[in-house]
């Protein structure tokens, strides 16, 4: 049977980060968890965080943004005439 939920360690793990932003990412809102005993996060909480931000970057909490495609940033340094 897979694992239902995971613990902060466990996602931090998964998702290659430390605890404290997964704490954040919960914090905010932007990471659906529980608290069974200490905070838990369901697998499909998880898959549904990466689907939603996926393109997204996700580094700042505070300033989540749509991620640069390299040809936009291409055409954007052109017209800068860089």
């Amino acid at each position: 049977m897979p694992e239902l939920l995971y613990t902060v360690k466990d996602v931090a793990k998964l998702l290659k980060t430390n605890e404290d932003y997964v704490r954040k990412l919960i914090k905010k809102g932007y990471l659906k968890a529980m608290v069974l005993g200490r905070l838990k996060v369901r697998a499909s909480a998880l898959e549904e965080f990466l689907a939603k931000y996926e393109g997204y970057d996700v580094t700042d909490v505070d300033n989540i943004k749509k991620m640069e495609i390299a040809e936009e940033k291409a055409v954007a340094c052109h017209l800068r005439g860089k």
